[in-house]
């Protein structure tokens, strides 16, 4: 098939189509075709200087899928002479499979030369392609993705968001930063929000989800893509960024849209975003959704517009560092770190803990990362998990006992005083299976607690625990916390009857 377009492009038939059509039929031919098209070269070289700019086009891509090195003059050449603007990028497109090094310094000259272009409004998307694709040319080194986090000069605003139930647990951690520190911390509807002078004690805390920058706007951003990039653009992120980096930019972004669109319409709104955002920033701000640092976050509000906060990679948050694998089932450390600090009061110092559904063992290192126990137990049926788990315990300095085996076969020659797990969530199961599985988990873990044991469950199903309470007996409420009220998660501490 590859030759018969290859015959048709010789006698130049339909030459754009064929060589669009040669391209896909490239991905699946046999090396010994591959090879047969690079001995037709001098036909591609030529076919970069038709007088169709769709021809030249599809031909510079053609050469970049062939990786054909000898290409490397030949391509910069027809760049360099290019005059209709949407066929450049194609050919420093083709580049990025080649070794460029001959031409660097004017490749980076035209990089410096496009930055400082004030494109026509018809141009820009060609232009921010083009910008794009020199980019990557020149940066090799990465020049965008080499900052370092200074923290603030002065004060500043951050934003530890967590979940709206739960904003006083971190509240309350902030709390316990030395009196050092300057803050001051208020209710946010996504969390808790902060004027400090250092960013990086709250970067320690465990309890919030994330740590975000708040861009000093004055009122929600407009839901028009490009009036939303002009207003994060006046409300001065680039003098932020530098502000809170050496060296100053380029910074590469992406942009991470909380709206209700949905689709081909999120899409489009992110691609018109980031392509104005990065025309009004002369070149500082650079797209890059595969190799960022900085992501700008748009989160929309009920009534209308977005309200935008920044996350910046380069901050040295290393809480969680433990963390080498997780599995799908896993829990967020961040909800670990927050329901362990909320089961606190009902937690004692040496004692022996059990998590009968472990997964990656962030429940059990949290635990003692929050208050030292005896000995640490978790059981799992899936063996993939018990052995990442004992790569983070490890990672975390954890000495943690996980063990490859269904709780309900599970035995010990001595009680455990604490049992912490994350429940399983129903999947496929019926009413009456799960109602059987809590049945039976309630009776293992009478077999398994001291008498004055606790046991703390974070679950969705507090129909089922309810029920077993009143069936079984034995077990008193101490406490019980709404967690995702949406969801119906909560978090129970329950003790078991303690023997006269």
């Amino acid at each position: 098939m590859i030759e018969d377009y290859l015959n048709e492009i010789k006698n130049k038939r339909d030459v754009r189509a064929n060589l669009s059509r040669m391209r896909a039929a490239l991905k699946q031919c046999e090396q010994e075709q591959r090879a047969g098209l690079l001995k037709e070269a001098q036909l591609f070289f030529a076919l970069l200087c038709d007088s169709d700019p769709k021809v030249r086009k599809n031909t510079a891509l053609l050469l970049g899928d062939l990786s054909l090195q000898q290409a490397a003059e030949p391509l910069f050449t027809a760049y360099r002479d290019e005059t209709v603007r949407f066929v450049k990028s194609a050919y420093l497109k083709a580049m990025q499979n080649l070794d460029m090094s001959a031409y660097r310094k004017e490749l980076e000259r035209s990089f410096a030369a496009l930055q400082k272009e004030v494109p026509q409004e018809d141009e820009k998307k060609h232009t921010a392609e083009e910008l794009n694709e020199l980019r990557r040319l020149v940066d090799d080194a990465g020049a965008g993705f080499l900052h370092t986090f200074t923290d603030f000069s002065d004060t500043g605003k951050i934003l530890l968001t967590a979940n709206k139930e739960q904003r006083e647990v971190v509240l309350d951690e902030i709390s316990e930063l030395p009196v050092t520190v300057k803050r001051k911390a208020r209710l946010h509807p996504l969390g808790v929000l902060v004027q400090t002078n250092s960013v990086m004690p709250f970067a320690r805390l465990r309890t919030y989800r994330e740590l975000l920058f708040p861009l000093p706007v004055s009122s929600p951003l407009a839901d028009e893509p490009k009036e939303a990039a002009k207003e994060v653009w006046e409300a001065g992120i680039l003098e932020l960024l530098n502000g809170l980096h050496t060296p100053d930019g380029p910074y590469y972004f992406r942009l991470d849209l909380k709206s209700r669109l949905m689709g081909g319409d999120a899409a489009r709104f992110t691609k018109k975003f980031c392509l104005e955002l990065q025309m009004l920033s002369g070149g500082s701000l650079f797209n890059a959704p595969d190799h960022y640092e900085v992501q700008i976050r748009l989160a929309e509000r009920k009534e209308g517009g977005f309200v935008p906060f920044l996350k910046l990679s380069a901050i040295p948050v290393k809480r969680f560092a433990y963390r080498k694998h997780a599995v799908s089932a896993s829990i967020h450390p961040a909800l670990a770190a927050m329901l362990v600090r909320l089961c606190g009061p009902y937690l004692k110092e040496n004692a022996r803990v059990l998590d009968p559904f472990c997964g990656v063992g962030t429940m059990l290192i949290e635990r003692d990362i929050y208050k030292p126990a005896g000995e640490l137990y978790g059981t799992d049926i899936f063996g993939d998990a018990v052995l990442f788990g004992r790569e983070n315990a490890a990672a975390a300095g954890e000495l943690v006992h996980l063990i490859h085996r269904d709780y309900f076969d599970f035995k010990h020659s001595e009680p455990f005083d604490e049992i912490i797990t994350n429940m399983p969530v129903r999947i496929q199961k019926s009413k009456e299976e799960t109602d059987k599985f809590y049945e039976n988990f309630f009776r293992k873990s009478k077999e398994v607690l001291t008498s004055g044991g606790i046991l703390i469950l974070y679950s969705n199903e507090c129909g089922f625990i309810k029920k077993q309470m009143r069936l079984q007996g034995g077990f008193k409420l101490l406490q019980e916390f709404v967690i995702r009220e949406k969801e119906q998660f909560h978090l129970f501490i329950l003790e078991t009857g303690k023997q006269r």
